[in-house]
């Protein structure tokens, strides 16, 4: 045995403690990615309420303006006073529904999930398969 060799038991030790450092790096890894992630979906819903809340103040004014207007155009047509509103609150609703699909869109999991840590474990993954073939 060379005098620069190392016996089987110090590169295993390595071995044992370079992995246990990798595992921990990942972790810290993840944790940062988690959190970063946790930030994003707290921004998003605060944005979502806050949003909400203003346009829907707006629109209510609105809303009753166009309902007037609708009203007007509609007169000749029909003197019923409910005509004017639901015609109103039939487009509003689709486009509120519309907009809670993109919100919802927004918070699914598949766009939460922690990609580059789950790649880079993936990629430790094989690498130490590799080592112990």
């Amino acid at each position: 045995m060379k005098s620069g060799d190392k016996p089987i038991t110090g590169l295993l030790s390595d071995l044992a403690r370079e992995t246990s450092d990798l595992v921990q790096t990942e972790v810290r890894l993840a944790k940062a990615e988690l959190s970063e992630k946790i930030s994003q979906v707290n921004t998003g819903v605060t944005s979502l309420i806050s949003g909400g809340i203003v346009v829907f103040a707006g629109l209510l004014f609105l809303l009753q303006a166009v309902v007037i207007v609708v009203a007007q155009l509609l007169e000749p047509v029909t003197q019923q006073p409910w005509v004017a509103p639901l015609v109103v609150g039939l487009i509003v609703a689709i486009i509120g529904l519309v907009l809670l699909q993109k919100g919802r869109h927004n918070l699914q999991p598949d766009t939460l999930m922690p990609k580059r840590s789950a790649e880079s474990l993936r990629h430790d993954r094989d690498l130490l398969r590799e080592q112990y073939k």
